[in-house]
């Protein structure tokens, strides 16, 4: 015979979160991370004389029972139940276990934790914890115009918190490992210029155009026409502000459509960071549409994040947890290629590619330092768009700067041009772009 016992809530709170801390504790002793933690009520594991996990809310925190994902981890963070004290997460990134997860997970007393998890259960159903939204066409192969705003239009004033100066939303090219971010996108510019080897009175089409960076630092400096298009309202809008004050209006226009109803003819077109965006679904439009735009041995310049291949296509498209997390949270419908398939894709549809080069390591750099710079702006950062969405922005651009450094993420500039018959008009080296 069962007997039901009638507790008040103040009991249950007490028993769930002391059968957590438990949990915790053996936890603790079986992985043995090299970070200490500090507990809701106090205590403390481990060494905490320098950075520590702060485990702020057991009802929050009992998610992790029954959820024990990424995307749960990263909820828990933007609530702050989880935090870092006296360091940053790349201090946690850094963080590692004494004894391999493997071993660990045999030390743990599996039938402790089975014996725990009614009294978390309890504990879990009075929790606060709430699931942040997933952006539209989260899912879904290719971003939305809906999906692109929802990222982009977060608000000018917040991007500039931590972007460069001129706002490049995209990656530095670092000439030595410096911090000075303003140097590194003015030379990034100066690259994707230099490799597109511009000349003055050509006309420039910048697909995903961003705040107008790129259009106005080649119109400005290398004296070509530009046109550019972007999903973004908020970016549309501060692009035609800041051509206008830079008195190039009769040189540079931007428009806020799809790529899709690009028409005319362009000597040169730039694509920085915004494949991401377009989807395997649409790869063939795209390319086919690039084309389309490109003079006969017009060059076009692909920047692009990727991740690395896999044996089959079907391991490549098996998303991550850490993938998966970034495109429901922060890019609603972006898929990231690998760059073979990228290359099959441009000879496919008649380019000849000439050259490709691997950034991996300028991006690692440049997410840091968005993220260092975020990180020092962070009470304004909250006064602007709440506490939650710039901690999910502070851990998105941590994380991105951790996956580059780890070689999880990468990116790669191609440089290829409309496919013709004959020499192909470009220099025999790279030395041109240097000089």
């Amino acid at each position: 015979m069962f007997h039901v016992r009638h507790e008040t809530a103040q009991q249950l709170d007490t028993r769930g979160a002391d059968a957590l801390e438990a949990l915790i504790r053996k936890g603790y002793e079986s992985f043995q991370p090299q970070i200490g933690v500090r507990l809701w009520n106090g205590g403390t594991i481990g060494d905490c004389s320098g950075p520590i996990v702060a485990l702020n809310d057991p009802y929050a925190l009992s998610h992790l029972a029954f959820r024990p994902t990424l995307p749960t981890l990263v909820e828990l963070w933007m609530e702050k139940a989880i935090d870092i004290e006296n360091g940053t997460l790349f201090d946690l990134a850094k963080v590692k276990s004494a004894v391999k997860t493997r071993h660990a997970l045999k030390r743990i007393n599996k039938w402790e934790v089975a014996k725990a998890l009614p009294a978390l259960f309890k504990l879990r159903r009075q929790s606060r914890l709430v699931r942040p939204q997933a952006g539209q066409g989260a899912g879904e192969s290719g971003s939305t115009q809906q999906a692109i705003q929802y990222h982009y239009d977060v608000s000018n004033d917040f991007y500039r918190l931590f972007l460069d100066e001129n706002m490049v939303y995209s990656c530095g090219y670092f000439d030595g490992w410096h911090e000075d971010i303003d140097k590194a996108q003015h030379d990034k510019l100066d690259m994707i210029c230099r490799k597109l080897r511009l000349k003055p009175g050509e006309r420039l089409l910048d697909i995903g155009c961003g705040w107008g960076a790129l259009l106005i630092h080649a119109t400005r400096f290398f004296g070509v026409t530009g046109h550019g298009v972007t999903l973004s309202q908020a970016q549309f809008d501060l692009a035609s502000q800041r051509i206008a004050a830079a008195g190039l209006e009769d040189r540079i226009t931007i428009e806020l459509k799809p790529f899709q109803q690009l028409q005319g003819e362009y000597d040169k077109i730039s694509s920085i960071g915004m494949f991401e965006h377009v989807g395997f679904a649409h790869h063939d439009e795209y390319f086919s549409t690039v084309h389309r735009l490109l003079k006969p041995r017009g060059l076009y310049l692909h920047h692009a994040i990727t991740r690395p291949a896999k044996k089959t296509l079907r391991q490549f498209h098996k998303k991550s947890p850490e993938y998966r997390a970034l495109t429901r949270l922060i890019f609603p419908g972006g898929e990231l290629d690998y760059i073979g398939h990228s290359l099959q894709k441009l000879e496919a549809h008649r380019f000849e590619v000439h050259d490709v080069e691997a950034w991996r390591e300028h991006y690692a750099r440049t997410c840091r330092l968005w993220a260092e710079r975020l990180q020092q702006n962070f009470d304004t950062a909250i006064a602007m768009v709440g506490e939650p969405k710039a901690r999910l922005w502070l851990a998105y651009l941590a994380g991105c700067a951790i996956s580059f450094e780890r070689g999880d993420a990468l990116i790669f500039q191609t440089v290829a041009s409309r496919k013709e018959k004959g020499p192909s008009q470009l220099g025999p080296t790279r030395r041109e772009l240097y000089s």
